[in-house]
């Protein structure tokens, strides 16, 4: 039996949702590579575009954003538990324990058809921005607000992380783009995490909560969130080299850099890149900017690595005020689409998930009655 540690290079699925090759560097949804979706889409029309296949005419979007906009308010239950929570909580613990509670006020809980799961998908989609935001607002001891319907998941987002402060265009239209480039990435770690749940026939909430629970694993989710703390303690342009080489010398994991699948550059981490500019001139905090800069290019030039998705966001959502511990949540308001969209997929025609594992402990070892067993010394 061959052994590929972690699955690398096993196909376990066929999919006709994502692909990402890594050999051109290309990541595609359902046809679309992301490059034409992150200029022109929208979030809420790569949502559509992962569950059903195709992008929305004009009716079908506005119908989408209707339902999601009438489904982000929570169970005023579930809320009233979350101010009991301890405010030194972990975001993402909140997050998944939070997502799985949500079945309980779910309509359709009990159901497992298509339709059905396409209603609770619509309602984890409207429901993890405002878990998130108001995860922040209870535990800094601010203002809990309502959502609005008329507001985008970007805008939402960002309207009740800040308490009823309306966002600006630019700040909305730069995490619309980064959720737009979050939302999906094939068979990672907490797609198949939820594929594996979803396969065993349990429900949509507990398929998500795996998956959340599997993001929040740094060697997932949590890079962007070393590199803003890597930034932090760099402070200024002039320490960036040093900083860095010191780390080489010391052999230490340059976080944000590297990639499972890519051998060349990350396509998201070009826009991301961009829009990490713009938003530092904006803001005048080119510092973030010019700093993530001189990072790349002495990881290419000293190791030939290539940043991935996480370095650039850094710098993005820490310059539009989000806190650092919120990253890796905002990395699943977006991926939501992409694991339910998989979710679906499974189940259309399911196959329990049992891959099998080769066995190297001992054979026809033979029961020994407890007094008769010697202590075996243990190093300490």
């Amino acid at each position: 039996m061959a052994v590929n540690r972690g699955l690398e290079d096993v196909v376990a699925a066929e999919s006709s949702i994502c692909k990402v090759d890594g050999e051109k560097g290309r990541l595609i949804y359902r046809g679309y590579d992301i490059d034409d979706l992150a200029e022109n889409a929208t979030y809420e029309e790569v949502v559509y575009l992962l569950w059903f296949g195709r992008l929305p005419v004009k009716e079908e979007l506005e119908t989408l954003r209707k339902e999601l906009g009438a489904n982000r308010a929570l169970p005023k239950e579930l809320v009233e538990e979350m101010k009991k929570w301890p405010k030194h909580a972990v975001p993402m613990e909140v997050l998944r324990s939070a997502t799985s509670l949500l079945s309980m006020w779910d309509a359709d809980a009990s159901e497992n058809d298509r339709s059905a799961n396409i209603r609770k998908a619509t309602r984890l989609t409207a429901q993890l921005p405002t878990i998130v935001a108001y995860w922040d607002c209870i535990r800094e001891g601010r203002e809990l607000v309502e959502p609005k319907p008329e507001h985008t998941t970007a805008a939402s987002f960002l309207y009740l992380l800040h308490s009823g402060k309306e966002p600006d265009e630019v700040a909305v239209k730069s995490l619309d783009v980064a959720l737009i480039l979050h939302a999906e990435h094939e068979l990672n770690a907490s797609t198949f995490a939820a594929r594996v749940a979803a396969g065993t026939l349990s429900d949509m909430h507990s398929a998500v909560t795996a998956a959340i629970g599997t993001l929040k694993g740094p060697l997932h989710g949590g890079a962007n969130q070393e590199v803003i703390k890597m930034l932090l303690e760099i402070g200024e342009v002039a320490n960036v080299e040093p900083y860095v080489k010191k780390m080489f010398a010391e052999k230490k994991k340059l976080m944000g850099f590297g990639h499972r699948v890519y051998k060349v550059q990350d396509p998201r981490a070009f826009h991301l890149r961009k829009m990490s500019e713009e938003l530092c001139k904006g803001a005048n905090q080119m510092k973030w900017y010019e700093m993530s800069t001189i990072i790349e290019r002495l990881a290419k030039e000293e190791k030939k690595l290539n940043c991935n998705v996480d370095f650039y966001s850094a710098s993005v959502y820490h310059v539009l005020g989000i806190p650092r511990d919120l990253f890796t949540p905002i990395f699943a308001i977006s991926r939501i689409s992409g694991w339910t969209a998989h979710i679906l997929e499974q189940l259309q025609d399911n196959r329990l998930i049992r891959p099998e594992a080769e066995y190297t402990g001992h054979v026809d070892l033979k029961y020994v009655p407890i007094e008769q067993r010697k202590e075996v010394a243990t190093a300490k």
